[in-house]
């Protein structure tokens, strides 16, 4: 490690005498507060709680605020709940950490489960709220697209970068085991220098893994109809959510093809319900991911809220409280830099698929498809050209209004 590197990892471990004079309760209470305010998705949550404990109250200076930041956001996890967790450590040690990240995730969570219990108790199967939804569900589906383009912008910043994400869409749509594309591109993108082998070698094993995973799906027995309509398993739910918080790189967007894969395509819930979560988590207040406390409700009840919450939050709780103080080194390593960043390249075709399915499985219930289009446009070129937290708010409002008044 160079004396640089040293120096900075030394000046992010845990301060054993912290400037920051705050009781285990006031700090929990203060956590619940911005997750209470936490509208407007990462990048409001993130200036909020720079203005609130940088710049008023100074818990750490801004310079090293911006390195910690940097960090993070080449982790895997919603940033903005991260820095929670770690600005609660400087001030109150690891139980700081925990307390201030649950504080912040626990507005959300309450909110997302009231949600799906009414969702599948009232709003579920209701023909008077078909149409309302089918709206909700359109205007999502082009705000999913609008952030595979966003998140792609800074991350496919090569022709290698981009043929990495093509080859991820088309092995996913083919029926690609999801570590396939991932695997593949994280070491074609360590050969970087020699582009031309580097995508042979992502085309040779995304191809050969996804022959071979279409002969064993041939050769295995079909689930009867009473397995799939089993419950959801706790244990699955929480390796669903775990899997969503280990990959959620560039935006908590990039959790959703491996949360519906391990839960919609499993048959416990459907794609509809699916695209209504991820509408309910971009109108509270709490990281995007908390779309996943709703597909859990849906699939497994408040256990599987439960379920699927803990494993999508545990990455970003055992990063800052485990590993943080040794990451800074760690991340300076070029070859995880080139490998890390294959990865995002190959969740962004992933993303991209997910959304081809999402928008077939949507299209298949549009009687009215100069309706559903139109809407779909409309929300598309709204989320293109407008900023602000109070967009997607906007647009699931106005979907939801268009479709309960023309839609079916």
């Amino acid at each position: 490690m160079t004396e640089t590197t040293a120096e900075s990892a030394r000046s992010v471990r845990l301060m054993p005498n912290s400037p920051v004079q705050i009781s285990q309760i006031g700090l929990f209470l203060k956590f619940l507060r911005f997750g209470a305010l936490a509208f407007g998705g990462p990048v409001a949550q993130i200036a909020m709680l720079r203005h609130a404990l940088v710049e008023e109250e100074g818990w750490i200076d801004p310079k090293r605020f911006n390195r910690l930041l940097a960090i993070l956001q080449i982790l895997p996890g919603p940033e903005a709940h991260e820095l929670c967790v770690h600005m609660g450590m400087i001030a109150r040690g690891r139980i700081g950490g925990l307390l201030a990240g649950l504080g912040f995730m626990l507005p959300g969570f309450v909110l997302m489960l009231i949600a799906g219990w009414l969702y599948t108790g009232w709003i579920a199967g209701n023909v008077h709220f078909s149409g309302l939804l089918l709206g909700i569900q359109i205007v999502v589906l082009a705000i999913i697209l609008r952030a595979v383009t966003r998140i792609g912008q800074h991350i496919v910043e090569t022709r290698l970068l981009a043929g990495i994400a093509i080859v991820s869409l088309s092995a996913t749509l083919m029926g690609a085991p999801f570590w396939v594309p991932l695997a593949a591109a994280a070491l074609a993108h360590m050969l970087a220098d020699r582009p031309w082998l580097a995508m042979a070698i992502m085309l040779a094993l995304t191809a050969a893994a996804t022959g071979a995973a279409h002969i064993l799906a041939s050769s295995a027995p079909v689930a009867s109809t009473a397995t799939a309509a089993a419950p959801a398993p706790l244990a699955m739910l929480f390796i669903a959510g775990l899997k969503g918080g280990l990959l959620t790189f560039g935006g908590a967007y990039t959790a959703i093809p491996y949360v519906r894969g391990d839960t919609v395509t499993r048959g416990w819930i459907s794609d509809a319900a699916f695209l209504d979560g991820i509408a309910l988590a971009g109108v509270l207040p709490a990281p995007l991911v908390i779309f996943a406390t709703f597909v859990g409700y849906v699939a497994g009840g408040p256990a599987g809220a439960l379920a699927i919450t803990a494993g999508m939050f545990l990455p970003a709780f055992a990063f800052s409280l485990i590993f943080f103080e040794r990451l800074e080194a760690v991340v300076e390593n070029p070859a995880l830099h080139h490998a890390l960043a294959g990865v995002a390249a190959a969740v962004i075709g992933i993303i991209a698929a997910t959304f081809v399915d999402l928008a077939q499985a949507t299209s298949a219930k549009v009687d009215h498809l100069a309706i559903a289009a139109s809407t779909f446009l409309l929300a598309l070129a709204a989320a293109w050209r407008i900023r602000g937290p109070w967009v997607t708010p906007m647009l699931v409002a106005t979907g939801g209004l268009i479709g309960w008044r023309l839609l079916p």
